[in-house]
């Protein structure tokens, strides 16, 4: 179920290259950042943080959208068993109040604090670093695909908001928030003028806020 450090980065990618630049600098804990959920209509944004066991690498770790369903939540498993992790959310109230970049960044903080061990360094996805995070850190474009600390926390991101949308999906049926998690899809979107807006939907975003103004009583 595992790989050792070595033999796997020569033979997949994401590989450890960014990790290996941070350990020559000095760092001894690397920990990789992502999150997910910035497009969805509904629900919070996720974030996860990752410091990997060297010697303990699951097998098939890569990329969350790379992975089907089943394959992610048992890499998820091994990551949860054998990696210092940390997940964290932004509410809906705090992405309304903050916007959604703001809100995904403070999720990003609030995972890195999770974390046992404090990183002596961060490996971020994407070009934008959080503004708040209190370790050093290097933003990198599509990280998730190239790093084997991002995709560990991009794993952990997307299946723990998931598993928080199916739950919501029992408590609103209707908008197929299990299907779609929460991403403006046709149904979603149907489902909204349907049967109206819920207390998990982003007032902010605009398909909800113009639902919203159609209401005579809505202030827009």
């Amino acid at each position: 179920m595992y790989k050792n450090i070595d033999s796997y980065a020569k033979n997949t990618l994401p590989d450890l290259s960014f990790e290996r630049d941070a350990h020559s600098a000095g760092a001894k804990f690397v920990a990789g950042i992502d999150e997910v959920g910035r497009g969805p209509l509904a629900g919070p944004v996720t974030a996860a943080a990752v410091i990997l066991n060297a010697k303990q690498i699951p097998e098939g770790l890569n990329d969350s959208k790379k992975l089907g369903a089943a394959r992610r939540s048992a890499i998820a498993e091994l990551i949860r068993d054998s990696a210092d992790w940390s997940v964290a959310h932004a509410s809906v109230e705090e992405i309304d109040r903050l916007n959604i970049l703001r809100a995904a960044h403070l999720a990003m903080c609030r995972a890195v604090a999770g974390l046992r061990q404090r990183p002596d360094f961060a490996l971020v996805d994407g070009h934008m670093i959080p503004q708040d995070l209190t370790v050093p850190a290097r933003g990198i474009v599509k990280g998730d695909a190239r790093s084997l600390s991002i995709a560990a926390a991009s794993i952990l991101a997307k299946t723990e908001r998931d598993r928080i949308m199916v739950d919501l999906a029992q408590q609103f049926p209707g908008y197929g928030w299990e299907r779609n998690a929460g991403y403006p899809t046709k149904a979603h979107k149907q489902a909204l003028i349907a049967l109206g807006v819920t207390p998990h939907h982003r007032r902010s975003f605009a398909p909800v806020h113009n639902i919203l103004c159609k209401d005579k009583n809505a202030s827009c």
